[in-house]
């Protein structure tokens, strides 16, 4: 059904206004919100739901309007030791210390995370419904890691990751496909597919079989892969780039069918 011309437009709340425009983030937005910094029209609101309609109304903080900003899309090779967050409480070093500070650097948010432990692929933007979608468990975007593992893994281990494995905190977990990388004598590296991440997602199953995780490395979303690009650093997606990774989170989902692992392809 076509949209009349004189019907309004869709009105969002103050806070995912100033995130929509690209100024911050949705929380922090909320804390500028209470703390009496963000005017509607020329008038002071304390209320992170006031209603805003983003092509009508004029939103400042701090005096100074905020203008949409251009969209920005980095990959960045996220290095173990560093924590996925604008600020930690516990002090921790966060990723937005690679940008350095000398770096006029909008603010981005990342897409998904990585724990402290974790590297590889992780992507940032300040578009946030863009980062919601390739977020959204209901886009079943495949990520792809590296693992590597203090054993060799064998057919119960592979089995037991594709099958599902019941975590220590009773939570059912399994992943889309697993392969055998290389061996060596007391460990090895599998690839390891999801198609819907939870938190710690593949720590948490090997935890549940007793398996220690040396390294756990990201080196792909979808079908955005890492690639070369050295540890700690960062740059922007290429226009082909961002288009794969639209069609990705666009295209249909099929009905999911049991996916078997693929055998170990011996040591290498």
């Amino acid at each position: 059904m076509k949209l009349m011309r004189n019907q309004a437009p869709r009105a969002v709340g103050l806070a995912r206004a100033l995130s929509k425009l690209g100024y911050c983030s949705r929380s922090k937005a909320a804390e500028l919100i209470r703390g009496g910094h963000v005017e509607l029209n020329g008038s002071l609101r304390r209320d992170p739901e006031s209603p805003v309609e983003l092509v009508r109304d004029r939103i400042s903080v701090d005096g100074r309007v905020i203008e949409a900003q251009q969209k920005i899309y980095l990959m960045m090779n996220k290095p173990r030791g560093l924590v996925t967050t604008a600020s930690d409480e516990r002090g921790r070093e966060t990723v937005y210390s690679l940008f350095g500070d000398a770096v006029e650097m909008p603010w981005v948010t990342p897409v998904g995370r990585l724990d402290k432990a974790s590297e590889g692929l992780l992507l940032l933007t300040n578009d946030s419904e863009w980062g919601a979608g390739i977020a959204s468990p209901e886009a079943h975007i495949e990520k792809t890691y590296h693992v590597q593992i203090a054993t060799v893994a064998d057919e119960r281990v592979m089995n037991s990751l594709t099958g599902g494995v019941r975590t220590e905190d009773g939570e059912f977990l399994g992943v889309a496909r697993v392969r055998m990388i290389r061996a060596g004598e007391k460990n090895c590296w599998l690839e390891i597919v999801l198609d819907e991440g939870k938190n710690r997602h593949i720590r948490r199953m090997l935890q549940a079989l007793g398996i220690e995780v040396l390294r756990l490395v990201r080196v792909a979303i979808g079908p955005l892969e890492l690639g070369d690009l050295p540890k700690g650093s960062y740059r922007p997606l290429t226009i082909e780039e961002k288009q794969r990774l639209d069609h990705a989170m666009r295209k249909p989902q099929a009905t999911k069918s049991k996916v078997r692992h693929a055998r170990p392809r011996g040591r290498l």
